[in-house]
């Protein structure tokens, strides 16, 4: 755990907006992942993107858009420094209207090399809030993406 995070747990107040609190642990959670990930060159929004397309190969934009809880507009915008540095393939799928999304060979190096950071990440959180806790903050993290997706509320 770099320096500027290590032991520095400090009294925060609880809000009375879930919206909030949640809000303000997604600013600190990302800056400390993407603290971890300088060395690797990647934020955490892209690192998040290359393991999604290294998870699901040939995944379509709006599935993928759907999968991240991103609007195409900004999944776009998110895109483009991937497209650029040559480590995303898109083509045409059977509807020319759907755009599938995969890795190239210099994407999928890129995330095998930036993979070591964010495990280094996903560790240092998970021992700072320990075992439990972790488990029942990720579910309790895919339970409100799941009870709360727009058209299901």
């Amino acid at each position: 755990m770099p320096n500027n995070f290590r032991n520095s747990e400090r009294a925060v107040v609880r809000l009375p907006c879930a919206c909030a609190n949640l809000r303000r642990a997604g600013r600190v959670v990302t800056k400390y992942y993407d603290t971890l990930l300088r060395p690797s060159g990647l934020h955490v929004s892209q690192f998040t993107l290359l393991q999604a397309l290294n998870n699901a190969p040939e995944i379509t934009q709006k599935q993928l858009s759907e999968l991240l809880e991103i609007d195409s507009t900004t999944l776009t915008r998110t895109l483009a420094p991937l497209r650029e540095k040559g480590w995303l393939h898109s083509e045409a799928g059977a509807d020319r209207r759907e755009l599938r999304l995969s890795l190239t060979t210099a994407g999928k190096r890129e995330y095998k090399q930036a993979l070591p950071y964010w495990q280094s990440a996903q560790k240092g959180l998970e021992q700072a809030l320990g075992k439990e806790t972790w488990d029942r903050l990720i579910d309790a993290a895919v339970r409100a993406a799941g009870v709360l997706t727009e058209g299901d509320a």
